[in-house]
């Protein structure tokens, strides 16, 4: 495995003093604890209490505030200064910057929400999901063999968590991804995966002449028809039920451009190289395909990788047992498996997105 600038003098020293890995080691071990602390300093507003008064607010101000018994707000709070996201002078508590960036970072907001609805009870089977090579925790919610099957039976704060996190990292690359895409000469687009039809509709937007197919699991084509049905061109998306997984389904040919956003991480690697073959052979010598990722490699921030490196464990646990946040040399080795060749990679798209463009060898 080869790493890019920074993670590559990141991630080849310690960094740490002993007193500072001896303090992560029980951050770590506590961390159950920690992110309930810190999701509720959120929901029962204290942190926004603190934020919105600067010069600090003593124990019985914030009981006051938040009717919360004393109890509640003296473990809550000594908690949260032990861990950081709040200070303590005089007698006050303060907000720091860690608690700072908890209530007004939008990642972080999409990322606890994503974490405490869809994967925090599930995590606990995550052991045996890497033992079996299943997503043992989805059946906290159901027994589908994939929370893709299951995505729209989801309970509906669930469902909200998951989609605001699927749409929040792929929502902000969409702009600069449509130059990229319409540079070319594109006439017709297969979204593969296009789950509600977020893309398709940027398309429609964009370019006054695309069609698009959408090609998913029938399920999602439902729900993508009830998504996208009262919004402008939507007589130019389209559906194709299928259900990529299956080795015997093949592609519809004679698109221009072939687009997978954030689709492929949903697959192993056995299973891409089927998938791009597939694709592969309902391309001409003029088709492109557009892999659109976070590779954790690529990543501007060291912070972002370490996102990314920890979602994977969604796909472990929750989603299907054995795909991952890939790293860009592993997908590019399944990619030249597939009869495709990597003509150009962007980097830098949104919060951390790289599109791969594709051509036949």
């Amino acid at each position: 495995m080869k790493l890019l600038s920074p993670q590559k003098e990141i991630y080849s020293k310690d960094r740490l003093s002993a007193i500072q890995a001896q303090r992560l080691a029980q951050e770590i071990v506590f961390g159950p604890v920690v992110f309930q602390v810190s999701r509720l300093m959120v929901k029962f507003g204290i942190f926004k209490l603190l934020d919105d008064n600067k010069n600090g607010l003593t124990m019985d101000e914030i009981v006051k505030e938040t009717n919360l018994s004393e109890y509640a707000v003296k473990v809550l709070t000594e908690s949260s200064l032990t861990i950081g996201t709040i200070l303590l002078k005089d007698e006050k508590f303060f907000l720091s910057k860690t608690g700072w960036f908890l209530i007004h970072d939008d990642m972080a907001r999409v990322n606890m929400d994503f974490n405490h609805d869809v994967n925090y009870l599930g995590l606990f089977n995550l052991e045996e999901s890497l033992l079996n090579g299943k997503p043992e925790g989805l059946k906290v919610f159901g027994n589908w063999p994939t929370i893709y099957e299951g995505l729209s039976q989801l309970p509906e704060q669930v469902k909200k968590s998951w989609f605001g996190f699927d749409h929040f990292y792929s929502d902000n690359s969409f702009e600069q991804a449509l130059e990229i895409v319409f540079s070319a000469n594109t006439g017709t687009l297969l979204d593969v995966g296009g789950n509600t039809g977020r893309w398709a509709t940027k398309c429609v937007e964009y370019s006054e002449s695309v069609n698009v197919t959408i090609m998913d699991l029938p399920q999602q084509l439902e729900m993508m028809k009830e998504q996208t049905k009262h919004l402008p061109g939507a007589n130019r998306i389209h559906g194709y039920a299928a259900n990529v997984l299956d080795e015997s389904t093949s592609f519809p040919e004679d698109f221009d451009a072939i687009w997978m956003s954030q689709f492929l991480d949903c697959f192993s690697e056995k299973e891409i190289v089927s998938i791009l073959t597939r694709a592969a052979k309902s391309m001409n010598k003029k088709s492109k395909l557009y892999i659109m990722e976070t590779f954790w490699d690529r990543q501007r921030f060291e912070t972002a990788s370490y996102c990314l490196a920890q979602i994977s464990l969604y796909f472990t646990a929750m989603a299907n047992g054995n795909s991952k946040m890939y790293h860009s040399g592993d997908m590019e080795n399944c990619i030249n498996k597939s009869g495709l060749i990597v003509e150009n990679v962007h980097d830098g798209l949104g919060l951390g997105h790289s599109i791969m463009q594709c051509r036949l060898k």
